[in-house]
């Protein structure tokens, strides 16, 4: 009898421990989903209800985005966010990447004030994201400039011969499907490419005289495609200051009359639906806590995107 007692009382306890577990259990999924929707969500959670500066950053290789272009908005409608930071490490990316971007961010400056911070490299398309503000402060020893469009394709002709192998086309016309990498380009298709980088190249000379008001002689003197330290850019008029991310927040402050002290939230895009090798590897390195690997691999998926569909690129490559 006082056996059959000690088995039911041990059977009791082993019933409470495991409903204690399942509750755990539970409070784990609810947190996991929640932590997902706010993931999700651009990582905001309830902070979005704040009254803050908003920052926005532009890294890696910048492309085409429905996602960035959807973020500007929700920045925009936001009643919690009084001016935005726009953070800048780039080296460029497509033009139509670049131009979208500026014309998202002049979208938004129609609703809050926008500063951009150079912190590291803002060139080539990177330094038409920045024009789209109002003031750039940066770094003294950021990177600026690299005003210039570039078209680059593969010449490999010689190695076809090389190796024996000869590639025919049958063409609508001498200049469809021009350049191609598997003969030299002709004199008339370079000088059809030659116009379209000059067409853009002066596209993006007109835009940096209208954004940071320089008359022609001193466009000639920033737009040869060099880089400039932050130091040598204040003078040549690339940009209005040097300081950290402090002095950007400063001149919303001194200047858009955005109240003291607010804090400065990061506002992301939402989760990419797509699904692929570098989605899925970025997840993989988010879950093990590596977070800025996990960003790179995202970067990385845009960046081959975007170089499959061809194009010119205003980048600065080293």
């Amino acid at each position: 009898m006082a056996i059959d007692a000690e088995l039911l009382l041990d059977r009791r306890s082993l019933r409470r421990k495991l409903s204690v577990w399942r509750a755990v259990g539970i409070g784990a999924l609810i947190v996991a989903a929640g932590a997902v929707g706010w993931r999700a969500a651009g990582g905001r959670g309830f902070s979005a209800a704040t009254p803050q500066i908003a920052r926005i950053s532009i890294d890696g290789f910048i492309a085409g985005s429905e996602k960035t272009r959807e973020l500007m908005k929700r920045v925009g409608d936001s009643s919690a966010v009084s001016g935005v930071v726009v953070s800048i490490n780039s080296p460029g990316g497509t033009t139509t990447g670049s131009e979208e971007l500026f014309r998202n961010l002049r979208a938004l400056a129609e609703k809050k004030p926008i500063v951009a911070f150079v912190d590291g490299t803002a060139a080539s398309g990177a330094y038409i994201t920045a024009i789209a503000a109002d003031h750039i402060v940066a770094r003294e020893t950021s990177l600026v400039g690299s005003i210039g469009v570039l078209f680059q394709y593969p010449d490999v002709s010689g190695l076809l011969d090389k190796v024996g192998v000869k590639v025919d086309e049958v063409k609508s016309s001498p200049l469809k499907a021009e350049p191609s990498g598997f003969h030299p380009t002709p004199p008339e298709a370079r000088a059809a490419l030659q116009a379209i980088v000059g067409d853009t190249y002066g596209w993006f000379k007109d835009l940096v005289a209208e954004r940071r008001k320089m008359n022609p002689d001193q466009i000639k003197v920033v737009a040869d495609g060099r880089v400039f330290s932050g130091r040598q850019s204040v003078p040549l008029g690339l940009i209005d200051e040097t300081g950290s991310e402090r002095q950007a927040v400063a001149w919303l402050e001194r200047e858009k009359g955005i109240p003291k002290n607010l804090p400065v939230r990061d506002w992301k895009p939402r989760s990419d639906s797509r699904f692929g090798l570098f989605s899925a590897a970025a997840v993989g390195a988010g879950l093990l806590g590596y977070d800025d690997l996990a960003a790179r691999l995202r970067q990385a998926g845009t960046e081959t995107a975007s170089l499959t569909q061809g194009g010119l690129l205003a980048v600065w490559r080293p």
